[in-house]
């Protein structure tokens, strides 16, 4: 999606991703001090989570090695988390 202007680089690096975030949000007029890509990350990762509920999905998405850990990042309780996991 993001092809690198670097022959060696297959993909651009995040401070290149950054830099095309920043003038994003920018163009429509918002300020870009408070927008990071890593917000964006976590954005996409809770709107998974809330309407399914399905947190193995999201660990995995997010790459993460354990599910407490992917609980801990959704800001949610690990019991409550690993009970809607099992019920999904």
């Amino acid at each position: 999606m993001f092809p690198s202007r670097i022959h060696e680089s297959p993909h651009i690096g995040t401070r290149q991703y950054a830099r095309i975030v920043d003038s994003w949000v920018t163009e429509i007029g918002l300020n870009p001090s408070e927008y990071e890509t890593h917000s964006m990350r976590r954005t996409k990762a809770s709107l998974i989570y809330r309407p399914t509920k399905n947190l193995r999905a999201v660990q995995l998405l997010l790459g993460h090695t354990k599910l407490e850990s992917t609980a801990r990042y959704l800001g949610i309780e690990v019991d409550d988390a690993l009970e809607m996991a099992e019920q999904t």
